[in-house]
């Protein structure tokens, strides 16, 4: 049977470090992708994001960090599943960097095909909020999802 599997990417005008330093440093992170975060990624570390249209922390346990290349980790990226998230830093011309980012995998049904859509529009939308926050100083997520709450 096939499964499901994330597969997104965005070319970023600044250095693998910059980038890298931005997805592991919850200090960064709250700057354009969580309300709140406990502790910085280290290998081997749990830690918890608070993402601001949503209540509770979500825990994040980290896998492996090659630093300015990998970054890896599971969370619980749909009820009850445990999925592992990949980010890889490739070096591009011009001082850029290519980030691709891989979650899942799930399978072909009702389940897998939500967590599908909703979590491939969460990374494109981490994406582009990253983009916007190391290029251009812009916190896209502000107040871009109050609709939920109410």
């Amino acid at each position: 049977m096939k499964t499901l599997e994330i597969k997104t990417a965005l070319q970023i005008a600044k250095p693998k470090t910059e980038i890298y330093q931005a997805i592991i440093d919850t200090e960064h992170m709250k700057n354009y992708f969580i309300a709140e975060g406990l502790g910085m990624m280290e290998e081997g570390k749990s830690i918890s994001w608070k993402f601001p249209e949503f209540d509770e922390y979500v825990p994040v346990n980290v896998l492996k960090l090659i630093p300015n290349e990998l970054i890896s980790f599971e969370w619980e990226g749909a009820k009850g599943k445990n999925l592992e998230v990949k980010i890889i830093l490739t070096e591009m011309p011009n001082n850029s960097t290519l980030v691709k980012i891989t979650e899942g995998k799930m399978e072909v049904d009702e389940m897998g095909i939500q967590w599908f859509g909703g979590n491939t529009e969460g990374w494109a939308n981490f994406l582009a909020c990253l983009k916007a926050y190391l290029e251009y100083g812009i916190n896209l997520r502000k107040g871009g999802f109050d609709f939920m709450k109410v």
